[in-house]
């Protein structure tokens, strides 16, 4: 249990994933434990090989584990079927990659809608919600522009907003900052906390230090095992 009494959204119990290369077996995640309770803003924060990707493909679902527990808002997911695991995807998960991943011809308004039209969701609710996330993240005047009539930054703004509109208990972003200069890398991370003091749990996975400072938990990966954790708020 968190302080607040609550369960944890997220809890990971001695979770192992093994690949085999040229008849050698090695683990990119070795035996790791970590719990994210509700409200958190954790960094995970790693080099190239260190495991951390292997870790976000876990956290989102994308990949499962060779042994190991996962618990996300309360459900087991570890060995779930592929259609369970979509649900929980589209439902439990808000997405923010790197590279944006909009698509080209839809306007920002369509690519929020976009998650919703899967959960079945009627036309206006579907356009009632991707208007609130899309003024939420400050482009409630550029709802009718596609994706190249819009900055990086502003790209970015609408995955955030997309990563909002179903409102998932978890927001999942790996490197949201990477393919930004470092003003609108600034812009994006300080939109993010102010996300996260509204009560949305956000883990992030980052390389970058000066990213990861800025939240309220750091966890290190390394050769798929986390060595160290810092927390702001004790």
């Amino acid at each position: 249990m968190s302080d607040n009494g609550q369960p944890p959204l997220i809890r990971l119990e001695n979770i192992y994933k093994q690949y085999t290369l040229a008849g050698e077996t090695f683990n990119a995640l070795d035996g790791i434990s970590l719990t994210v309770n509700k409200g958190d803003f954790m960094a995970i924060i790693g080099p190239s090989g260190s495991g951390k990707s292997t870790l976000m493909n876990v956290l989102g679902c994308l990949d499962t584990p060779t042994s190991g527990k996962y618990f996300l808002d309360g459900s087991e997911v570890e060995e779930l079927s592929e259609g369970k695991l979509a649900v929980i995807r589209n439902t439990k998960i808000g997405f923010i990659f790197q590279s944006f991943h909009l698509l080209p011809k839809l306007k920002a308004i369509e690519n929020v809608e976009l998650p919703l039209v899967y959960r079945g969701m009627s036309a206006s609710e579907r356009r009632s919600r991707a208007k609130e996330a899309l003024t939420k993240v400050g482009l409630g005047e550029k709802m009718d522009h596609v994706p190249n009539q819009l900055s990086g930054g502003q790209q970015q703004r609408v995955a955030i907003a997309r990563a909002l509109a179903g409102v998932p208990p978890l927001l999942l972003a790996d490197e949201p900052t990477g393919a930004l200069d470092s003003k609108t890398s600034r812009d994006v991370m300080g939109l993010l906390k102010e996300l996260n003091e509204e009560g949305n749990t956000i883990v992030l996975i980052t390389h970058d230090p000066k990213v990861a400072e800025q939240a309220k938990r750091v966890v290190r990966i390394q050769d798929g095992q986390l060595t160290e954790e810092r927390n702001e708020a004790s």
